[in-house]
């Protein structure tokens, strides 16, 4: 094996592989050709004489030599970008955390656990982004966030299979509820019967893939009518208000509804939830990330109830 050859730029495309899931998306975030990014990886698994990518069907995952190089590959672009940092005269980033979340942890979770870690911590320096939770799990595996907040609907599964397992805490477990327009008439009640879901407009994702559904009531006995699809939970929102159709929301939402929207549960059929986890690769902690976690952690205490609007 010998890695003198290897350059830095095949290590930062290495990173962004392992953290989008597949070349095309790595290619896409980095602004290089699908080639490129091919002849990067290759170049490392000449180098490690082993495969560093499991190329399958919906994407690419680690393998264990991969697992090694990713592990040494983290060390060494922290400490180039490190490097970058003190000879650019900026602070030096010991107490920064790499936040990730998933946009429903956005609208309250997040900015509540911020503003309190500002208030007791102000040295720790949070860097956040948002994602999805297979692309926040992968970014945990890659090296490229420190601490993630997660989705999980039943069966509740692990976040991935792969190995080791990541470290996992349920911070909330709540039920999913339905946001619908104040003139509805599915709003005149302080709760909605499953059986009244039947011939509803829907507001759903994407219009692709295995978002095509999110935002229409799990288990319904009929092929929904989805008049609208968003991305963007305050968009679903607002189009809600705006008389537009019905969304599921996970009741931690409610107190981003604008005006002219009810946040209610939903009675008959099997209860449906939704869990906030915080996940982390297992390992020593840094204080910064200690800090960060007990302050989600209360966050997510202080926020656990949520009335509905």
């Amino acid at each position: 094996m010998d890695f003198t050859d290897v350059s830095l730029t095949a290590l930062r495309v290495f990173r962004a592989v392992a953290e989008q899931g597949t070349f095309t998306a790595a290619a896409t975030a980095l602004g290089y050709t699908q080639s490129a990014v091919s002849r990067q990886i290759a170049a490392i698994e000449r180098a490690a004489g082993a495969e560093v990518l499991e190329r399958r069907r919906d994407g690419v995952r680690l393998t264990s030599a991969g697992l090694v190089v990713m592990r040494r590959a983290t060390v060494v672009l922290d400490e180039i970008d490190a490097a970058a940092r003190e000879l650019s005269g900026l602070p030096a980033e010991g107490g920064t955390v790499r936040l990730g979340w998933v946009p429903t942890a956005g609208t309250t979770l997040v900015p509540y656990a911020l503003a309190a870690l500002r208030r007791r911590d102000p040295g720790v320096h949070v860097v956040s982004r948002e994602g999805g939770t297979p692309a926040l799990v992968r970014a945990l595996r890659a090296g490229s966030i420190d601490l993630a907040l997660l989705a999980a609907a039943p069966p509740f599964r692990t976040p991935d299979a792969e190995s080791p397992p990541l470290v996992v805490q349920t911070l909330t477990e709540r039920a999913l509820c339905l946001a619908v327009p104040v003139a509805h008439p599915l709003a005149r009640r302080d709760w909605i019967d499953v059986a009244d879901l039947r011939g509803q407009r829907w507001i759903a994702g994407s219009i692709s893939g295995s978002d095509r559904l999110l935002g229409v009531w799990p288990g319904l006995d009929e092929r929904p009518e989805i008049a609208h699809t968003a991305r963007d939970w305050l968009a679903k929102l607002h189009l809600v208000a705006a008389g537009c159709g019905i969304t599921t929301v996970p009741s931690a939402l409610a107190p981003a509804a604008p005006p002219g929207v009810r946040v209610l549960p939903v009675r008959g059929g099997p209860q449906e939830t939704r869990r906030l986890l915080l996940a982390r690769l297992p390992g020593p902690q840094t204080e910064p990330v200690v800090r960060l976690a007990a302050a989600l952690r209360a966050a997510a205490l202080g926020t656990d109830t949520v009335p509905n609007p």
